[in-house]
């Protein structure tokens, strides 16, 4: 990182000693890293929320919102992604069109599992939603007030940088006159330069000394900041998958048959596809 672009006007004398320029520089670099990381940070858990709450589907050229289809799913996805129902929506939808199904009115058995089903997929979107709007504000809130700080942060050390350019310059005009011929109209140029000097060079060793002295202290603090989201996230994490644990053992033990292995359902399945196939109706001409 260099602080000097181009060195017209700069003075002989090195009014910053290059062991404080080099803390500087190292300091304000890894507030610089920590930026980056906090914006990574917070896309990824925009997107990890984004994946919990919406199906990625696809819009056919010159189709309009409420006409989606699932282009991406036949591979032939042309148009813009989009987010469209929750995962666990479409599931609570798919349990409903099932529910108004004709079978259910006649086979009492039928009923009660895809009723089950349908109280376990809209129990599972309740706590779905739960997790992300608790992440959302024990997580990416913190995220967004944490990065806010940055601007702030740049423009002081952008402050800070103008201030030593000008320093620069003004220390070059005192060596300057300080070279020339000591002359009642050279010393009074360089009693002037002195003057309009010392106010910048104070106000330059105001903003250097307190950068140097907080900047160490803000990143040292990020931890402690950091933690308590992250220890959220994790009993987020840990509470909707517990439920999604019963949810579904309950489900299990409700629809009943859960020794029959899945090779046997499929040769069961086989077995009456097998049947159906036999009637002269839809056998082949």
């Amino acid at each position: 990182m260099s602080w000097i672009p181009f060195k017209i006007g700069q003075p002989k004398k090195q009014i910053v000693p290059k062991t404080v320029e080099r803390d500087f520089e190292r300091e304000y670099g890894k507030l610089q890293q920590l930026e980056e990381q906090t914006k990574k940070l917070q896309k990824d858990m925009k997107k990890s929320t984004d994946a919990d709450l919406g199906l990625l589907l696809c819009c056919p050229p010159g189709s309009t919102a409420r006409r989606w289809d699932l282009y991406e799913a036949a591979g032939s996805c042309n148009g813009p992604r989009v987010t469209r129902n929750a995962m666990s929506k479409a599931a609570v939808k798919i349990s409903s069109d099932l529910l108004s199904n004709p079978l259910c009115e006649q086979d009492a058995a039928f009923l009660g599992v895809v009723t089950a089903f349908d109280t376990a997929m809209r129990r599972m979107d309740s706590f779905n939603q739960e997790k992300v709007n608790q992440i959302q504000k024990t997580v990416i809130e913190p995220l967004k007030k944490f990065g806010s700080v940055f601007p702030s942060l740049n423009m002081a050390v952008k402050r800070r940088e103008q201030t030593l350019q000008e320093y620069r310059r003004l220390q070059a005009k005192v060596e300057k006159y300080e070279e020339k011929e000591r002359s009642g109209p050279g010393l009074a140029k360089l009693h002037q330069a002195r003057e309009e000097l010392r106010p910048v060079r104070a106000d330059f060793e105001a903003k250097n000394q307190q950068l140097l002295q907080e900047m160490p202290k803000f990143y040292s603090s990020r931890s402690d900041y950091f933690t308590p989201s992250f220890e959220a996230l994790l009993r987020a994490q840990v509470v909707f998958y517990s439920e999604m644990r019963s949810i579904f053992g309950d489900l299990t033990a409700q629809i009943g048959r859960a020794a029959l292995s899945d090779e046997l359902r499929e040769r069961e399945n086989e077995g009456r596809l097998g049947e159906l196939r036999a009637l002269s109706i839809v056998g082949d001409d």
